[in-house]
């Protein structure tokens, strides 16, 4: 593409330049014909002008005036307009203004070096008016090139500017397509070999305890929910991608959907102490139950992921500004300062993280589609806390 606009910029400005050689080729008569009629008509002028004091007046006087209608054809027409209009001004001043009036004859030799002089300046002054109209002209070709250039110039950063933004959004694309595929190839696959190496076993008669056998089966069930919830972060941010996002508000009790995704979590939170505190006054929100659900889902196994057995998990939800504030705080390691700015961009993993790094991205689609927003404190070796905010739900009156 780039190398296209050049190859077009040159062709035109050849195509440009034949086009201005053929009309050099063409103006130059009619430049003569006016620049000569101009000069006539200075001829006439200054003839007629000087007629009344030319008795009065010495040779030297219409001499020099008569020049000045050569110097104006030359402006006009060029040197071989001036040479014409400075032949007949030497006619004119012949005939008119030296004595015998009416006539072509030169009797004195005075007169007649006056006349070759006359000429000789004419034709002088008229070059270097000619040459330099020319260069003026010449000038001002080269500036219109210039500028056509400049512009040339300008339009080829443009698009060199594009395409390196969209060099710069193919390399984002690519590299989102390749951390899909680590996402897919080592999140995807690791639950799917547990399952396949557990299933193998028991199908092939391996004797276990019930103990271990019930431990494997529950071994099993963990692995399949995790590829449910890796697969819907998958899904959601496909829908994402492709703007397809819309939420599909009710009123949800907080407190509800806190403790049901924490039941359906309990695999997950088996090893940790989940502290649920809602503030009494805490009002309905106005959400999409199910990917709100999936935001507390994502924080619920993030934070179970990194706080330690035994440890303790907080959910707290209270009101603020016509919102409703949730904060998941875990016992984990922290995250540093420099990490928490990038922590919500899609598969941005932790220093220390096995996550697939869809969960927290996709959170903060979901609380953002819902007019919220989501952010992380807490510093390294101090646990994180995530905190979001969803609106509150207001009672409509309908009109009976």
């Amino acid at each position: 593409m780039v190398g296209t606009g050049p190859t077009v910029g040159w062709a035109g400005r050849a195509g440009g330049a034949r086009q201005n050689h053929a009309v050099r080729s063409i103006r130059p008569p009619t430049r003569r014909l006016v620049g000569f009629l101009a000069g006539l008509a200075l001829v006439g002028v200054v003839t007629v002008a000087l007629l009344p004091v030319r008795d009065s007046a010495t040779v030297a006087t219409p001499a020099l005036l008569l020049i000045l209608p050569g110097i104006v054809a030359g402006f006009f027409g060029g040197r071989v307009a001036a040479g014409l209009t400075a032949a007949v001004a030497a006619v004119i001043l012949d005939v008119v203004f030296i004595e015998p009036y009416g006539t072509l004859d030169v009797h004195v030799t005075d007169d007649l070096v006056a006349l070759l002089t006359f000429g000789a300046v004419a034709v002088s002054v008229a070059t270097l008016v000619e040459l330099a109209t020319a260069r003026r002209r010449s000038a001002e070709l080269r500036a219109v090139e210039i500028l056509a250039l400049s512009r040339e110039k300008e339009t080829m950063l443009r698009a060199q500017e594009r395409l390196a933004i969209e060099k710069q959004a193919l390399e984002q694309i690519e590299e989102a397509r390749r951390a899909l595929l680590r996402s897919v190839s080592h999140d995807l696959r690791t639950p799917l070999a547990t399952i396949q190496a557990i299933t193998s076993d028991l199908r092939d008669g391996a004797s276990y305890d019930p103990g271990t056998r019930d431990e494997l089966l529950d071994l099993v069930g963990d692995e399949a929910e995790r590829l449910d919830r890796l697969v819907a972060n998958l899904l959601s941010m496909s829908r994402i991608e492709a703007g397809a996002l819309r939420p599909e508000l009710q009123a949800v009790d907080v407190h509800e959907l806190i403790s049901a995704t924490a039941q359906r979590l309990s695999r997950v939170l088996r090893e940790v102490r989940l502290e649920v505190c809602v503030a009494d006054d805490a009002p309905l929100v106005e959400v999409d139950y199910v990917l709100v659900d999936q935001v507390l889902t994502n924080l619920f196994e993030n934070a179970a992921r990194h706080t330690p057995p035994g440890g303790v998990i907080g959910v707290e939800a209270r009101p603020l500004d016509g919102m409703v504030e949730i904060a998941v705080s875990d016992q984990g390691p922290g995250i540093a300062v420099e990490e928490q700015r990038s922590i919500f961009e899609p598969f941005r993993r932790g220093s220390d993280s096995r996550s697939s790094g869809l969960g927290l991205a996709i959170s903060k689609a979901v609380v953002e589609a819902h007019g919220g927003t989501i952010s992380v404190g807490g510093a390294a070796g101090e646990g994180a806390r995530f905190t979001f905010t969803v609106p509150v739900h207001h009672a409509r009156i309908e009109a009976s």
